[in-house]
């Protein structure tokens, strides 16, 4: 089989920052206006009252400290609790495709590659702003890569699936370079009225350049030696938004058409899967875990995050070894591993190993084995 490489990464942050506090200064008074509004409803107990939060309860919960995000203005105002973001005109370059171009040309620089090198786009994310033309298609116009381009849609896991995606069309025949992008904005889906998932997410943009080795115009390089992807259906993490809630006009802004979840069911049931999933792969390659240098991984929760160091790793492990990078960036969907990735490769010399990993709604895992060359 060919040998295919990652010979670029690139990191798009984006202009403003949300702090803790911030957030639960606006969380708290939309709760005290809710609860004045509502208070004969809640002394008859017919309404549920809304509860104070506070920095430290997201922290201690989450590890997430701040969060970037591409329009600030809304998010606080404790009547509006939304990135307002302005309609655009058709011809007007779109939000997540302007994302993914700043970390695209990033990636293509490390790469040594110019973007009529790519002949493949991949655009994979949580989301993505409309459905048609694809973000990617766009991209590929403005960028003015060859080939061809799609959009690709796994949750949290979608960077690591293209990835592989990447992989199988270059070993297949199709590609012979591929520009991974990861336009994360999730802010839109955010629902900052809800205490238990308010602070989790953060806007942001990763890229990779996926190529065949034989072609590779860099020595700072990672091959690919393996790969894997797993798929089980699952509830516990949803957002219902789409075109056909428009058809339900008295249902089409409820709740469940944000990010929602049941965490305690999704810490549960996704570990022992991870734990599954990552036995099958390193036995398989016969890879002892002690053997990575480094683990980049998906950036959800700081004790989900450490649950699958220890269970790897045991105790007592050296910070970099899982270097966290959401107490600044937050849960930034598929891009969070990558950011890990990017920020933390630099070190690497000659034959050392690394693990990839990301895992999320779905449920949906997808692991990749590094090489430096």
């Amino acid at each position: 089989m060919k040998k295919v490489v990652i010979s670029g990464t690139g990191l798009f942050t984006p202009p403003y920052s949300v702090s803790n506090q911030e957030l639960v200064t606006s969380y708290n008074a939309y709760v005290d206006q809710f609860n004045l509004a509502n208070q004969a409803g809640i002394a008859d107990e017919t309404v549920a009252p809304l509860a104070h939060s506070s920095s430290e309860f997201i922290e201690k919960a989450s590890g997430i400290q701040s969060r970037y995000v591409m329009v600030k203005d809304g998010i606080l105002d404790p009547n509006v609790m939304m990135p307002l973001i302005a309609d655009a005109p058709s011809d007007a370059l779109s939000m997540q495709a302007s994302m993914g171009i700043e970390a695209a040309k990033e990636a293509l620089a490390q790469a040594n590659l110019n973007a009529e090198d790519i002949d493949l786009v991949i655009v994979a994310c949580a989301y993505t702003q409309r459905a048609y033309p694809a973000i990617s298609i766009e991209i590929q116009q403005a960028l003015g890569t060859k080939g061809f381009a799609y959009d690709m849609l796994v949750a949290c896991s979608s960077a690591t699936f293209a990835i592989v995606n990447a992989l199988n069309a270059i070993r297949g025949g199709t590609a012979t370079r591929v520009l991974v992008i990861n336009p994360e904005l999730t802010s839109p889906q955010i629902n900052f009225k809800d205490r238990d998932s308010h602070f989790i997410f953060g806007d942001v943009a990763t890229a990779l350049v996926v190529e065949d080795a034989q072609f590779c115009k860099t020595d700072d390089a990672f091959s690919i030696l393996s790969s894997r992807c797993v798929t089980d259906f699952s509830n516990n993490i949803r957002s219902n938004f789409g075109f056909v809630n428009r058809c339900d006009p008295a249902n089409a802004h409820n709740g469940d058409k944000l990010f929602h979840q049941q965490g305690r069911k999704v810490f549960k049931e996704l570990l022992p899967m991870i734990y599954q999933h990552l036995d099958a792969q390193f036995n398989d390659e016969q890879i002892k875990p002690e053997e990575f240098k480094r683990l980049w991984l998906h950036q959800a929760n700081i004790n989900m995050n450490m649950f699958v160091v220890k269970k790897l790793l045991g105790d007592e492990v050296d910070p970099i070894k899982a270097p966290i990078v959401l107490n600044e960036f937050a849960n930034t969907a598929s891009a969070g591993s990558v950011i890990a990735f990017h920020k933390y490769k630099q070190d690497f010399t000659s034959g050392d190993l690394g693990l990839l990993c990301s895992f999320g709604a779905g449920y949906s895992i997808g692991s990749i084995v590094l090489e430096k060359i």
